[in-house]
């Protein structure tokens, strides 16, 4: 048997949480065409034979900018640490802009490079210098894939498999997470908040989900909270008579329903917590599910 940790790392946008989703055969990671989507590790677990690779999906790579950029990097840090794998991904624009950041934070032992999106590169041949250019780097091998449509990740699953060490399994067979479905909740409907509002609104805000009540008969009951940093922030989030709002927590609601595969009432709210991302006790609260 052989069991072990596979850190999933990257700048922002190059289609981690993606990967992580289509290796899984199921969505765990958020996704939007944003950057920096992804604020906190998301343990993925993938079982096949006698072989378990638990994924890390990681923020992107980013210089910090506010103390929640700082905790990012340091989940980083602590997926590289616990790592058997290292599975550096780029994507065909950016493959060649990340040397520097690789050069620092990338640990010695079984690395592993992938360079992403190739389905929108018009020669692949091109791509062949940048193959290149990583294995000089100390990379053990090199792949192009495609998250997206799936091309290559047959490829690469079996060459993570296959260089994880021997060892039990860390979780049981059919677990596909160790995070609970109330995270999950949280997290999608912060995707929508991605998918439905300008540049600063998403990184201003934060979810979390204060009742989650189960129920054999009827819809589950979930009563949310979504946080911003100002007061002219949570009006553009609720909208005109709370028009947006309304349209937020309809499409969250139905991509929680997908999820639990079960019919949600959603009650969603918004308050303000002001300057959040810069204050390192309220981001340790946030992150412990105390806010």
């Amino acid at each position: 048997m052989r069991a072990g940790y596979v850190a999933i790392i990257g700048l922002p946008n190059v289609g981690k949480s993606t990967l992580l989703n289509r290796l899984l055969k199921v969505k765990l990671s958020i996704v939007s065409r944003k950057p920096q989507t992804t604020r906190r590790q998301i343990i993925g677990i993938l079982t096949e034979g006698d072989a378990q690779a638990v994924f890390v999906d990681t923020p992107g790579v980013i210089v910090p900018k506010y103390e929640v950029h700082s905790l990012m990097m340091k989940a980083i840090r602590q997926a590289l640490a616990g790592a058997d794998i290292v599975l550096w991904l780029a994507d065909v624009d950016t493959a060649a802009s990340g040397d520097e950041l690789v050069k620092k934070l990338l640990p010695h032992g079984t690395r592993l490079f992938a360079i992403n999106k190739i389905d929108r590169a018009a020669d692949k041949n091109a791509l062949l210098p940048k193959i290149e250019h990583y294995q000089r780097m100390g990379f053990d091998e090199v792949f192009l894939v495609s998250a997206l449509r799936g091309d290559g990740l047959d490829e690469l699953k079996r060459a993570i498999l296959a260089r994880l060490p021997e060892g039990t399994f860390f979780f049981p067979e059919d677990q596909l997470t160790e995070h609970p479905e109330r995270f999950f909740v949280g997290e999608l409907i912060r995707e929508q908040i991605f998918n439905a509002y300008g540049e600063e609104i998403p990184y201003a805000s934060f979810v979390t989900v204060e009742e989650f009540k189960e129920r054999e008969m009827g819809k589950y009951y979930i009563r949310a909270i979504v946080y911003v940093e100002k007061d002219s922030q949570k009006g553009i989030i609720i909208g005109r008579d709370g028009a947006a709002l309304k349209r937020l927590g309809t499409k969250a609601r139905k991509a929680i329903e997908v999820f639990l595969e079960h019919e949600v009432f959603l009650d969603l709210w918004v308050k303000v917590k002001q300057n959040w991302r810069r204050r390192r006790d309220l981001l340790g609260q946030i992150d412990a599910g105390n806010v």
